[in-house]
């Protein structure tokens, strides 16, 4: 149950997040292997936000883009073939439209579309098709000259792919505590930071991570254990880290970073049309590393 917790607020609120933090964009290699398996999990990630002024008053329409190309390698022993399930690939575009309200608040607005899928066979279905959609309410005061700068977020985020009927909802809170220290309470990512010598910094961090695609060619498999019929329709992966994790500011705006760490929760599994667990592929936590280059406001 916690399990099936934890991915549903991963599809609903990881776009959202990442829609409202400082990076316009980022370039980043995901890569960890299958503890007691010959599996193994790399990804790359690329994305890119372009903020377009509309007036003085502080209104933007913000679209974006985002590749993602999942290399899974899948060496466990199946009744079914898994040579085409080792390459997943999703495609997302977005759009953003934000403006000032009273008292400092920023309200936005955001939708979008991601096309993901192993691409087996031939173009695009419906079911290679997601839909997002939410809302949120920014305050910040980062900018200010106050004593202990700090940024809160709540939202609203609604997605075909978690398979509910009801949008759910999100927090993120930012806060500068001591000189150089700050922290970050929310989903997908909470950490504390050091930061030194201004152009390093330091975190240990808890954050989730994970994938979630559509099987072009459904998977029909017999259970070893129940002797039933199953469907194979996607495949998804959910993983729950903590770790540490060091940054280099290159430049005011430009930084390049590396994370390390060990999973506490590492759940991949197939699941069929009614999003049900069909096949557990792997559950046993490993290590993990990612690292990247990202330009920021």
């Amino acid at each position: 149950m916690i399990k099936h917790i934890l991915l549903l607020i991963l599809l609903v609120i990881t776009v959202s997040v990442k829609s409202q933090v400082s990076d316009l964009a980022r370039v980043e290699y995901t890569f960890f292997p299958q503890k007691d398996s010959d599996n193994s999990f790399r990804r790359l990630r690329v994305f890119a936000k372009y903020p377009i002024k509309l007036n003085n008053k502080g209104s933007y329409l913000v679209p974006g883009i985002e590749y993602r190309n999942v290399n899974f390698i899948y060496r466990d022993e199946t009744a079914f073939d898994t040579n085409e399930l080792e390459r997943f690939s999703s495609f997302e575009g977005s759009l953003t439209y934000t403006f000032l309200l009273k008292n400092n608040w920023r309200f936005a607005a955001q939708t979008g579309a991601i096309v993901a899928s192993n691409f087996e066979g031939e173009g695009v279905g419906a079911e290679d098709i997601l839909f997002t959609g939410s809302i949120f309410f920014v305050k910040d005061k980062t900018k200010e000259a106050v004593s202990k700068p700090w940024r809160l977020i709540l939202g609203m985020r609604y997605s075909t792919t978690a398979g509910r009927p009801f949008p759910l909802p999100f927090i993120n809170y930012y806060r500068e505590f001591r000189p150089n220290w700050s922290f970050v309470l929310g989903v997908p990512k909470s950490n504390i930071k050091y930061r030194f010598k201004k152009k390093n910094a330091f975190q240990s961090f808890v954050t989730l991570d994970g994938f979630f695609a559509n099987i072009q060619n459904n998977r029909n498999f017999t259970d070893i254990v129940t002797s039933e019929q199953k469907i194979a329709n996607n495949i998804s992966m959910t993983i729950v880290l903590a770790g540490l994790g060091y940054e280099r500011y290159l430049s005011d705006h430009l930084v390049l970073y590396s994370y390390a760490g060990f999973t506490v929760v590492n759940d991949i599994r197939l699941r069929n049309d009614d999003q049900e667990n069909v096949l557990t592929i792997n559950d046993q936590n490993s290590f993990y590393i990612r690292g990247g280059l990202k330009f920021k406001i």
